[in-house]
């Protein structure tokens, strides 16, 4: 097989949305840490939405990104959370996919934080090939071709075949 169009993951990202600043947020950003092992990053309000108290520049979230070998070890593990099965309308039309646990206490390694409580949490995982590198460098942009895109079909054959995933 051509080594360019060997598909990898490129990150993942771990977002909750705790909606208000305070103890829940305070609590979502340990779990977060707890499980990804990294530090997180909080998300702020972009605009002003009176009925549910936001103003901009209001922490309401947490996220965090991990890349690299670590990023595929976590991707396992989150899998088992969710008993290897994804539906396929997870996956978007460019091969990315996004999933949730509804528990963090059914992924493998996470033990339960009576101080932290019961949170569930979003995956998002980016996918991409060798070359994708020009559509994000700041000398001489240049978009990805066509045919170098990844497909729906082709990110659920990586992933059946990488991580043993079942596609519902």
């Amino acid at each position: 097989m051509n080594k360019m169009k060997e598909i990898q993951v490129s990150k993942v990202v771990l977002n909750i949305g705790a909606g208000e600043p305070g103890a829940k947020l305070d609590r979502a950003k340990r779990l977060l840490e707890s499980v990804s092992g990294m530090k997180c990053v909080t998300t702020r309000s972009k605009r002003r939405v009176p009925t549910w108290g936001l103003r901009p520049g209001v922490e309401i979230g947490v996220k965090c990104t991990i890349r690299g070998k670590k990023a595929v070890d976590l991707l396992k593990n989150l899998f088992e959370g969710v008993d290897n099965s994804i539906k396929s309308s997870n996956f978007d039309r460019y091969g990315n996919l996004s999933f949730g646990v509804e528990e963090y206490i059914t992924v493998p390694g996470v033990e339960y934080d009576p101080s932290i409580g019961i949170i569930g949490f979003d995956v998002a995982v980016v996918l991409e090939r060798r070359g994708y590198r020009v559509k994000k460098r700041h000398v001489m942009k240049s978009r990805v071709g066509t045919h170098h895109k990844i497909k729906k079909d082709e990110a659920i054959k990586f992933m059946k075949k990488s991580f043993g995933v079942e596609v519902v």
